[in-house]
């Protein structure tokens, strides 16, 4: 058997019997005699639920209809879906931003800003302070042989502007030391390359194309 909801008109509602309706009740008159006869008695009449429910605000027709006047549910907005592209050679690109202008193809040379992560999230190099925010972007070619294979794929079709996030394996990260991105300072590098062996997390920002 299949029952079908309907929504009923505040009209109709008020018509409807309610469930909390209460039978009626005789008032009954209560006595209080004094302890002394020189005292008059005082008569009270007990008054009825419904009476006294109505006193304190509440109507049997507030109560049926009570779920009339719940707050109203706000509009929840979608969250935006980001979507993961998988390359041929296993790297993993976000679209943050997607730029203007012309893209960026092989043999370009490009200046970018990046941060580059572990995959757990652990800082391991950026070209932006993460003090005081200024930042020394650098300049790349978009040339396998110079850069790293993984990265170049990331750059390669980004446009000004635009931003991507990706996470590139070790087979097309930094498979010999001499490939950039790579710190000039002796930790930064050696924190990088003591990671290379493990799949990085980059977050780049396409700033020119030269």
């Amino acid at each position: 058997m299949h029952l079908q909801l309907q929504v009923l008109p505040f009209q109709t509602l008020q018509q409807l019997p309610c469930s909390f309706n209460f039978p009626p009740r005789q008032h009954k008159d209560v006595t209080i005699k004094g302890s002394h006869s020189r005292h008059p008695s005082v008569s009270v009449k007990s008054l009825p639920r419904r009476v006294f429910l109505q006193l304190m605000g509440f109507s049997p027709i507030s109560l049926c209809i009570y779920p009339l006047f719940a707050a109203p549910m706000q509009d929840m907005n979608e969250p935006e879906v980001i979507r993961t592209l998988k390359l041929s050679g296993g790297v993993r690109i976000q679209e943050i931003i997607e730029g203007e202008g012309r893209e960026a193809r092989d043999g370009d040379y490009v200046q970018v800003n990046y941060v580059c992560r572990r995959s757990n999230g652990y800082f391991v190099h950026s070209t932006v302070d993460q003090f005081s925010g200024e930042s020394s972007p650098v300049t790349l070619p978009l040339d396998e042989n110079q850069i790293i294979k993984g990265l170049k794929d990331v750059l390669t079709g980004m446009k000004v502007g635009g931003k991507r996030r990706a996470l590139i394996p070790p087979s097309v990260g930094y498979i010999n030391e001499n490939l950039k991105p790579i710190p000039d300072e002796f930790g930064p590098r050696r924190s990088l390359l003591s990671h290379a062996k493990e799949p990085l997390i980059f977050e780049v920002q396409l700033l020119k194309i030269l």
